[in-house]
């Protein structure tokens, strides 16, 4: 049974990653047309172009400052929100985290075409201008809220409720008791969300579809490239987002192993 559930997860690895791979290997294929499956041989050029070309450095750039604005307005609302849904009752406690779970188990399309109807009809009633910059922060802040909640949660839930209560007891006003001694305490799960958040915003595409307008992110580029001609630069274009995009996972991920790994060090400390 080893043996074979060993294959299965080899086969399970091969059939994820393996596209992956084909297309890390043809970004350095020396070749004019990104759809030839014979590597002609080792090249950097297409990297070289992919950073000397004026609009994707645009569209990297757009993609960054909504990634970073994004990561933190959704930080500072999911803490928030976190923090009040945590002090909440059993039973309105579980109606808002069936309200809060609602926008990532809702169809992308159906989330990016309400609030495409939704940013139209407000620009009409208030004279606004047209879809950029402005909706797609809003947007992103939207569908990743729900993360930053479920990553802050738990630290709250494992913290002793008796800390800051304790620390009113000793005089500290209850804003600077917050941030002095329940804040370093979820500050893991704070992190972690923000990390989750960023890396969900660089790679949303179908929501920033609906709402971009002229802006263009990333993935909107890639899409808007295979359109026309398919050039090599998208080989090395995904390879960075993939790599990009992997390493925030890693660090999440390590973080959370260090997370458990005191939580249990300081399980057995109280023990």
């Amino acid at each position: 049974m080893k043996i074979v559930s060993k294959i299965y997860t080899a086969l399970v690895f091969l059939f994820l990653y393996a596209p992956i791979f084909v297309l890390i290997v043809f970004s350095f294929n020396d070749t004019e047309t990104s759809s030839r499956t014979v590597f002609t041989g080792f090249t950097l050029r297409w990297y070289e172009r992919l950073f000397q070309d004026r609009y994707i450095l645009e569209a990297l750039l757009n993609t960054l400052i909504i990634a970073v604005v994004a990561a933190l307005g959704a930080t500072v609302l999911g803490t928030l929100a976190a923090v009040g849904i945590n002090s909440m009752k059993r039973l309105p406690r579980k109606i808002m985290m069936n309200i809060t779970n609602f926008p990532m188990v809702n169809p992308e399309i159906v989330t990016g075409v309400s609030m495409m109807l939704l940013f139209v009809a407000a620009m009409k009633a208030f004279g606004g201008r047209d879809l950029g910059m402005a909706s797609l922060i809003i947007a992103h802040i939207t569908f990743c809220l729900p993360y930053v909640i479920l990553s802050v949660l738990p630290k709250l839930r494992q913290m002793n409720p008796n800390l800051y209560e304790a620390a009113q007891d000793l005089g500290c006003p209850p804003v600077r008791a917050f941030f002095k001694v329940v804040l370093p305490e979820i500050m893991p799960g704070i992190v972690t969300g923000m990390i989750m958040a960023f890396t969900l915003s660089i790679d949303d595409f179908v929501i920033s579809y609906f709402t971009s307008g002229t802006t263009q992110t990333l993935p909107i580029y890639i899409y808007s490239m295979t359109r026309k001609r398919i050039s090599p630069e998208i080989n090395a274009l995904s390879t960075v987002l993939f790599l990009c995009i992997m390493v925030l996972l890693i660090i999440i991920n390590v973080r959370q192993a260090q997370d458990e790994r005191r939580a249990k060090k300081a399980g057995k400390e109280r023990g």
